[in-house]
Formats: structure tokens, sequence, C-alpha cells
């Protein structure tokens, strides 16, 4: 087995300095970085991964901190751990899982916060690793987000492009930063449009959309669109205007958000703006690792546009 004297022989450095290249990262160069970590991949070189967190007093731990009720756990998260776990693994990290909140969750070198509300800030200010939410906020703790705002703006554009004469947002009834920059998008859209602004806020369920459009069905006119702030919305909306006899993308259009799962199995498929959870997934873990690394200092936020994914549920633009 290769050892720590083989790798610095073959870098041509200090022992001491391959141990600050694992242990200590931050305190050398990246010349020396690549240099060393060169060397360990020629080598096949492994660190200890326990005795690297003993030197560092360390638990070599990052847990997923899920606030949302576990029967209502939004399926984009497989795929938003799935990047957390992979970039973590790459640094000799492990990845737990959390799924009540509780004060006693037990030791770690960090979190990952997903799902929380308005009311889960005072229980995170007491929560003392250095954080990183999935989810803008307004509380200054970093965070790793869609751009919400400019996500609704683009579905706005597109619908306009389409030449929908009426266009609907269909919003989600919460209180949240990501709720309210969807909206905002959707106003400022409409308004360098210069159309007429409809907003409606339901609870994130498919039935309440369904519901909704049930009970104002007369007043859809044809050459409408939707404009989601979920995927699960858009499903609702998309089964009652089939259930009404709606032609659906003909008269009536329809463009959800999020593009992980929903949008795959209803029919017609749904247009959507697709998040890019695994590449937020792989930003959370190399957020919290940076924080980890830097004794809880604030980072960058990272922020990641969405891709509109057509579906059967908006009109050829081709056509």
């Amino acid at each position: 087995m290769p050892t720590l004297n083989d790798v610095a022989k073959k870098a041509n450095v200090s022992k001491m300095t391959v141990s600050r290249v694992i242990n200590h990262p931050d305190q050398v160069t990246d010349e020396l970085k690549l240099m060393v970590h060169a060397a360990m991949k020629e080598l096949n070189y492994k660190p200890n991964v326990m005795a690297k967190a003993l030197a560092n007093n360390r638990t070599q731990i990052i847990k997923l901190l899920i606030l949302e009720e576990m029967d209502y756990v939004e399926p984009y998260y497989m795929q938003l751990l799935v990047g957390i776990a992979n970039e973590l693994d790459k640094h000799s990290y492990g990845l737990q899982l959390v799924t009540k909140r509780n004060t006693k969750i037990g030791d770690s070198d960090g979190y990952i916060v997903c799902g929380m509300r308005e009311a889960d800030y005072e229980w995170l200010n007491t929560l003392d690793k250095p954080m990183v939410l999935f989810g803008e906020n307004t509380h200054g703790y970093d965070f790793v987000d869609s751009n919400n705002q400019k996500s609704i703006e683009r579905a706005v554009e597109y619908g306009v492009m389409l030449n929908y004469e009426t266009i609907i947002f269909v919003g989600m009834d919460v209180a949240e930063p990501f709720a309210r920059s969807r909206e905002k998008g959707y106003r400022l859209a409409m308004a360098r449009f210069g159309l007429e602004k409809q907003v409606v806020k339901l609870e994130n369920r498919s039935r309440y959309a369904a519901i909704f459009i049930k009970e104002n069905w007369t007043n859809f006119e044809p050459n409408t669109l939707f404009i989601c702030a979920s995927d699960r919305l858009a499903l609702g909306i998309s089964r009652e205007l089939k259930e009404r006899g709606g032609e659906i993308p003909e008269e009536f259009g329809i463009i959800g958000h999020d593009g992980v799962f929903l949008d795959q199995i209803a029919y017609p498929f749904l247009t959507t703006l697709k998040q890019s959870l695994d590449e937020m997934g792989v930003a959370a873990a190399q957020l919290v690792l940076n924080k980890v690394n830097a004794a809880g200092l604030p980072q960058e936020n990272a922020i990641f546009e969405t891709e509109l994914k057509l579906g059967g549920t908006t009109r050829d633009p081709f056509v």
C-alpha cells in the first residue's frame, strides 16, 4: 500500500505539505493541491478517512434535514439527494438523512436543509454548525435555488410567443420567498407586455387545482394559458380541463414548474420549467464543505437557471 511518504516523493514536496493538502486544503495553493492530488491518483493512495477526521476534530458527516412532513415530500428530493451524496463522497464525507425536527439530531460537521418554512427559522437559528439551505431565504443563510423570478418570466414570454391571449398564474398559497419570486416574475413579465394579470393561489396539491378549474370553468375562454408554480398544480389543471372537454393545447395551454417526475406521468406530457436538481445538489454539498473549511463563514449563494422543457400541453412553436 502506498504511504504518505510515497506521495510526498512522487509530488516532490514534503510529507507535511501532503498532510496539509489532505487535512487543511485551505492552507495550500491550488498549484500544490494539483501536484499532490495527481501523485495520489497515480499511486492510488487513499487517505485514512478516520485519521483525517480525528486530526481535524471532525465527524466527516453532513446531515440533510428535510423539514416537510414525510407523507408530502416532493419527488425532486431524490434527485437532489443523489447529487449531494455523490459530491460528498468525492471528499470522503458521509451523508445522513434527518426527517424530524429534533434538537438532539446528533453530531456532524454541517447541515443542508430542505423544505423549511418561515416558522422553522427560530429552530434553525439554534443549530451551531455550518448550514446551507435549499431554497432562497430572507434570513441571511447561504442557499442554493433556481432563479425563480426569471423562470416564470421565461414562461410568460413563451406564452406570448405562442399567441395565448389570456395568461393566468396559478401560484402556491404559502408566504415563502420562492413562491413570492415566482409570482413576481409573472407580474413583471405581464406588465412588460401590457397584459392583464390574473393570479390565483392554491395549496400545492393537484386536487385543489382541479377544483379551481371545475368551479370556474365557465369563466375560461379558449386561447388561455395556465402558468403553474409547480407540476402538482399543473397536473390538476390538465386533468380537469380534459374532464370538462377542453382541448389541450389548442384551446388551453399549461406550463408547470420543477420537471423532475410528475411532468412525465401526465398525458399529454407537461411543458414545464425543469430545475437542475443534480447540479444543485452538487452545489449544496460544495457550499457546505466550503463553509466547514472556512469555519462557517458566509459563502456566495448558488442560483441556477431553469430549462423550458417542452411537452404536449403547449402548442408547437413551429406550426
